[in-house]
Parts: C-alpha cells; sequence; structure tokens
C-alpha cells in the first residue's frame, strides 16, 4: 500500500469512526476469559455450554420416549404458530425490498472508504455453499415426488393450495411450483435480513459481530448486560440446532448414497444404513471439518466452497445433457411462471379454513405443519448461521447490491437446479419409465437422488459424485457454523482461535449424532423449528433496528460535518470520491482512474 492510500485509509476510517461509531468504550470480547487456548465470553460461553449438555444428556437419557416429546413440541408449535411464521417471512421481504429501494440502498456496508473482501464469484459461491447446500441435494428430488402424489404412500399427497390429481401432469407442475416456494425468495429473505443486520451494525458502527449489537438503537450500553446475553444465548441455541437438522439430513442422504449405489447401481458391496452407521459417518466427516476449520476462513471454507460449486455445476450440466433437455427447460419456464402467478397465494396460505380436510393420511393442517411452517422454522433456525456467515463475508457491498445479490440470484440458482433434478424426476414418472416415486415411498427420502440418477448413463459415476457433493456441504456447513458459534461466544471478536474453532465443530457433530439417536428425523425438525420460534420474534424487531440504524447513518451522510471532512479526504493525491446522482458519497478510493459517479 502506498503513503497515500495508507493516509487516505486513515482519514476515512477516522471519519466513519469519529461519525458514525456510537460513543462507548466497550469493545469487542473486552471482557473475554483468556484460558488454554480459548478466547470465550464469561457469561454466554459457560451457559451455553452447560444447556447444551444438559440437553444431551436428557436426551440420552429418555431414549425412546424422546422422539415422543419431540412429536407433541412440534405439533404444538406448528398448531398454534403457523399463522406468526407465515406473516413474519412475508414481512421479511417486504422490509428488504424497501432498504434496497429507497435512498437507503446507497449505503456502503462497511463505510465510504471500504472495498470488497471477496470477488463476486467466491462471495456467492460461500453464501450459497452455507445457505442450502445439503437441503437442495436432499429435497430436489424427494420433494417434488411427495408432492407429486402416488398411490404407493397415503403421505405423498399434491399440496393443498392447489386442487390437482395426483400422478398427472397438473400435479407435477404443482410439484414444481410449491418446491420453487419453499426455497424461493421467502428463505433467501430470512438470510438476507439477518446477513445485513448483522453486517450493518458490525462493518459501519464498529459493534461486536453478534445479534446483540442488532439492538444498539433501543438499548444503548445495555447489550452489553444480560439484554444482549439472553440475544446472543437464544441466536447459539437456533444456530447449533438449525445446522443440526442439515447434517443429520445430510448423513442420512451420504448413508443412502453410499449404499444404493453400492449395491443397487454398481453391486460392488451393501453398506448398512441406519443409526449406527450415519453416526460413524458424522465422526468421520466432522474429523474432516475440523482440520478444514483450523485452516481458517479463506484456506479452508472459501476454498471448500469454491469447489462445492464447481461440483454442482458439473453435476447441474451432466443432467441436462444426459436427461430430458428441452423438458427440464421447459420445467424451469413454466415452474417459475406458474410461482410468480401464484405467489402471493402461496405466500399466505395457512391451511386453516378447512384445515380439519383429509389430505391423505394427513388433515391439511397438519400438511402445513410438516413442509411450509417446519421449512419457514428450519430456515429461521438457520438464518443465525447463514446470516452471520453472510455478514462476515460482505464488507465493501452496498446495502442495495447486498439485498438484490442475497435475495435473488441464489434463488434463481435454486430454480434450475431445482427443475433439472425434480423436472427430471417427473418426466421419468410421466414419460419415462417410473420407479422414482416409488421408490421414494418404500425406502425414504434419501433415496431420491439416487433413484433418479440410476436413471441415467453413468449413473454409479453420478451417484458417487453427489454423494462427494453432500459430503463437502457436509464439511462447509460445520466450517461456518463454528465460525459463527465463535462469534457468538467470543463477544463478537472477528478473529478467535484455531482449538476454539474445532471445539464447536466436534460440539456440532456431538449434537447431531445425539438428535438422530434421541428420535431421528422428528427430532431434527422439532429442535430447528422450536429454537426458531423465540428467533422469529428477534427478526421482527431487528427489521425495525435496522431502519433505526440506517436513517441515523444516511443523516450523517447529508451533514455538513461530513462534507467538511469528505472535503479534506478529497484534497489529498490519489484519492477519488464517488457520489451518487443525488450527491450522497457512497465510496472513498484511492487512484486517480476511479469513477466520478456511482
Amino acid at each position: 500500500m502506498s503513503d497515500s492510500d495508507k493516509e487516505m485509509d486513515g482519514l476515512s476510517n477516522g471519519l466513519q469512526v469519529d461519525l458514525l461509531h456510537p460513543e462507548t468504550d466497550r469493545e469487542p470480547g473486552d471482557t473475554n476469559i483468556e484460558k488454554w487456548g480459548f478466547d470465550v465470553h464469561p457469561v454466554v460461553f459457560p451457559i451455553s455450554l452447560v444447556i447444551i449438555v444438559a440437553f444431551l444428556v436428557v436426551t440420552t437419557i429418555l431414549g425412546n420416549q424422546a422422539s415422543e416429546v419431540y412429536s407433541t413440541i412440534f405439533t404444538f408449535i406448528t398448531g398454534n404458530f403457523g399463522w406468526f411464521y407465515i406473516l413474519a417471512v412475508n414481512l421479511f421481504i417486504a422490509v428488504l425490498l424497501y432498504f434496497a429501494f429507497s435512498k437507503y440502498g446507497k449505503i456502503r456496508i462497511g463505510g465510504v472508504e471500504a472495498e470488497k473482501e471477496f470477488s463476486d464469484f467466491a462471495w456467492m459461491a460461500m453464501l450459497f455453499s452455507a445457505g442450502m447446500g445439503i437441503g437442495l441435494m436432499f429435497f430436489s428430488v424427494a420433494e417434488p415426488m411427495w408432492h407429486f402424489g402416488s398411490s404407493a404412500s397415503s403421505s405423498m399427497v399434491v399440496p393443498p393450495a392447489f386442487n390437482a390429481k395426483g400422478g398427472t401432469s397438473e400435479a407435477a407442475v404443482v410439484a414444481i411450483v410449491q418446491t420453487f416456494f419453499h426455497w424461493g425468495f421467502h428463505p433467501w429473505a430470512i438470510y438476507a435480513l439477518v446477513g445485513l443486520g448483522l453486517a450493518f451494525f458490525s462493518f459501519n458502527r464498529g459493534l461486536p459481530l453478534t445479534f446483540r449489537s442488532i439492538f444498539w438503537p433501543l438499548l444503548g450500553e445495555r447489550i452489553y448486560g444480560w439484554p444482549g446475553h439472553i440475544v446472543d444465548l437464544i441466536t447459539v441455541f437456533a444456530t447449533l440446532f438449525g445446522l443440526s437438522t442439515s447434517l443429520g439430513l445430510g448423513v442420512a442422504q451420504i448413508n443412502t448414497g453410499l449404499s444404493y449405489v453400492g449395491g443397487n447401481i454398481l453391486g460392488i458391496v451393501n453398506v448398512p444404513t441406519g443409526t449406527i452407521p450415519q453416526i460413524i459417518l458424522i465422526a468421520a466427516i466432522t474429523a474432516i471439518a475440523t482440520a478444514s476449520v483450523a485452516a481458517g476462513l479463506d484456506n479452508g471454507i472459501k476454498r471448500l466452497s469454491t469447489i462445492n460449486i464447481y461440483l454442482m455445476f458439473a453435476m447441474l450440466a451432466f443432467l441436462i445433457i444426459v436427461g430430458p433437455t428441452l423438458y427440464i427447460f421447459g420445467s424451469f419456464t413454466q415452474g417459475f411462471g406458474t410461482y410468480l402467478g401464484n405467489f402471493f397465494k402461496l405466500s399466505f396460505f395457512t391451511g386453516t379454513i378447512g384445515g380439519g380436510t383429509k389430505l391423505g393420511s394427513y388433515t391439511v393442517k397438519e400438511w402445513m405443519g410438516n413442509w411450509t411452517i417446519f421449512y419457514w422454522g428450519w430456515w429461521i433456525a438457520w438464518s443465525p448461521f447463514v446470516g452471520m456467515f453472510i455478514a462476515r463475508i460482505s464488507k465493501g457491498r452496498t446495502i442495495r447490491e447486498f439485498v438484490l445479490g442475497v435475495l435473488f440470484l441464489p434463488a434463481l440458482f435454486s430454480f434450475l437446479w431445482l427443475a433439472t433434478f425434480g423436472g427430471s424426476a417427473l418426466w421419468v414418472e410421466l414419460v419415462g419409465s417410473s420407479g422414482i416415486a416409488s421408490a421414494v415411498a418404500n425406502q425414504g427420502q434419501t433415496v431420491a437422488m439416487f433413484a433418479l440418477l440410476k436413471q441415467f448413463p453413468l449413473g454409479g459415476v453420478s451417484g458417487l459424485l453427489a454423494t462427494l457433493l453432500v459430503i463437502t456441504f457436509f464439511v462447509t456447513s460445520s466450517d461456518s457454523g463454528s465460525l459463527v458459534v465463535d462469534h457468538l461466544t467470543s463477544g463478537g471478536k472477528h478473529d478467535v482461535s484455531k482449538i476454539q474453532r474445532v471445539f464447536w465443530a466436534v460440539t456440532e457433530g456431538v449434537v447431531a449424532a445425539t438428535l438422530l439417536v434421541g428420535g431421528g428425523l422428528s427430532a431434527l425438525q422439532t429442535a430447528s423449528i422450536t429454537t426458531g420460534l423465540p428467533f422469529a420474534v428477534i427478526l421482527c424487531l431487528m427489521c425495525y433496528t435496522i431502519y433505526l440504524g440506517l436513517k441515523k447513518e444516511y443523516e450523517i451522510l447529508e451533514s455538513d460535518q461530513f462534507a467538511e471532512r469528505i472535503e479534506d479526504i478529497s484534497t489529498k493525491e490519489d484519492v477519488s470520491v464517488n457520489t451518487a446522482s443525488d450527491g450522497i458519497v457512497t465510496s472513498v478510493k484511492g487512484g486517480s482512474d476511479a469513477d466520478s459517479t456511482d
């Protein structure tokens, strides 16, 4: 860095600190306890650890009774609070679009001098891998097959928001549209809201990278007391249990993949399936994850996330080429159009009116709880992990760029992925030899991806590639989750010790394994949706606190004091001040070749 660049950086950083950071002597992690290689918050870390250990012990002691307890809790929450989940997630979309397209969209995360830490491709790779890699691999075939309807199982029915007969071409359209809805703009709105709040209050206000910081406009210095401790504790549990749901689903699919490819497709070896093999797999893959965690953000998570994207592109291209190419693109186009046309109908459907109507083995209300409400609770529980990780890698982007990037681009890629794999499965059922729906009905959802790949050339190779991809997603999810929990339990420090990251990577694996033992998928679903409920309340409050923060920032950007400081900076050699059309400063850069407007 040249002397002029250093001078500019010092001046502009001083500008951010002097005018925009809150007047407080507190710093991230300033009360931490440092011992045995750990650097932890004196309240959040020990209380989190005690409650997690207690949960694991109780689940283990309950044994078979744990599954019944989890089912009861799941039914209670989905039956009584489903309407709240639905309203909240729609609110998040509206708020984000307002932030992006209002005057606040010009504000840059990190301040006017902030530069992007990662390239656009690396940024997209990391946020997508963290966001829903394992989930897409698990549900991209299983969910369309389930919603397509099948006489092989009374649980596989056409979604209640539509009136279509199972197993027909109309049901195929409904299956794609419902899957688009569950994996489209709504989950990414949750992630974007959390990521925006964390990034803004950490990088623009200099506050700790934890959820307590988002409530500075309401609590002030009290975020460092018990109100802040409670917010971070809820966040730790939501992160751990939301992540455990994904890891549990992922390892179940890995187990099935190894068994199905090795036995059914290649005929080489029959890999056993069940809880014990899955626990062994969790242990083995967690060991790989700890090595990646220890390597750090750039060498570990970034590299694996990039590998994930290349593997996904390879699988996507392979199936588009060997599969029903025209049908895939037609499914994408028709499905996306129908999804947009029914966006509000799907978004606000609660199943309350006529909720007792039978739908196969379910009532309409039960179907909503098992699918849409579960998804929204899962995404909300998953959002501290994904949102904090996105915040960590998004410095230097404007609010508008951040919102549009996080909200739309990953969702559009998800649609293409779902149309390719889900659409190909529907083609097999409607036009081809069928058999995928019956495999899902008889062997479970984990077999769906591999039953599809078996229908096309090189089924064994592509099946192994799919299994490898789930493994790498497992590793990056564990990596990213460890990074996030580290931030939360270290008082918001951006850099934590390797031993601390490894500790949380191992803990995540233990929690996922214990939930599998204590109740399987039901336990995983209950854990995520239960922790998601109080966190949904926090997210609703977050909408208001982010607004207050952006409003204050914009007022300062318009102030005479800010204009005077910018005038001083702009006189320095090789410094360029970029402005929007309304005169608001959007960036301060070194180099005479910078544009005059932004």
